[in-house]
């Protein structure tokens, strides 16, 4: 089943805002260019993946794959995630794939393994919708979709049960997939003290978001969130 992986990137100068009360400008556009070059060498490793694609207006972003064979789609218009991702998805089905993975870049502990074993099973048991939620159990951090444009995507607060709904109302068999390495994006100061507790678990993953982290303890940024953490919550399949 040919599936291509859809990777929207916005200016890294203009992500991660809810971490300036922590980070100040350079260092949240050095994290998120960190976490993206992270996330798109994982994919590139993901058994059942026969392409990557990037959708982006962003120069930094379109460097990184410029010696890679991951595709380049301009974001003309930045008007958003969601519009990015369809810009994605309009992509794969003039392509011709059958299947299409809707990753962000900020998803740096993406295991290749358990990506590629996620494709497997909904391609074994021909299921057209797979959500992977985040760990807080409301919002999205991938979508699987077969064929493309099973539903659309609806990224942000609450789209987990938007996507859900979606499934349902387009009479689409949907599964929510636990997947700990997509579930944990970095949004917030907690999910970045989050995600240093479980690098430090997972040693060999995350190169660059690694040195990005330890560029940060150096400057003695993260000290009083380094310890914190928090269960991921459980959610209702």
């Amino acid at each position: 089943m040919r599936t291509i992986a859809i990777l929207p990137i916005k200016s890294f100068g203009a992500a991660k805002q809810r971490l300036s009360t922590l980070l100040a400008g350079g260092a949240r556009e050095a994290l998120a260019q960190a976490m993206y070059s992270d996330v798109l060498a994982s994919l590139r490793h993901v058994d059942g993946l026969d392409a990557v694609a990037v959708v982006t207006s962003n120069k930094l972003a379109e460097s990184v794959i410029s010696r890679t064979g991951v595709r380049l789609l301009h974001d003309v218009h930045e008007t958003g995630h969601n519009a990015a991702a369809e810009l994605g998805v309009r992509h794969a089905l003039d392509e011709g794939y059958e299947r299409v993975l809707l990753v962000p870049g900020d998803t740096p502990l993406l295991d290749p393994v358990e990506v590629g074993a996620m494709l497997a099973r909904a391609e074994e048991e021909k299921t057209p919708v797979t959500i992977v939620p985040d760990r807080h159990g409301t919002g999205t951090n991938a979508l699987l979709l077969c064929p493309p444009a099973a539903i659309s995507p609806s990224f942000g607060p609450g789209s987990l049960e938007r996507h859900r709904q979606a499934a349902r109302d387009a009479g689409q068999a949907h599964r929510v997939e636990a997947i700990f390495s997509l579930m944990l994006d970095v949004d917030t100061p907690e999910d970045l003290a989050e995600l240093s507790d479980a690098l430090g678990e997972r040693r060999g993953q995350a190169s660059m978001t690694r040195g990005a982290l330890r560029q940060l303890d150096r400057s003695q940024m993260r000290g009083p969130l380094a310890s914190r953490r928090r269960e991921p919550a459980r959610i209702q399949v």
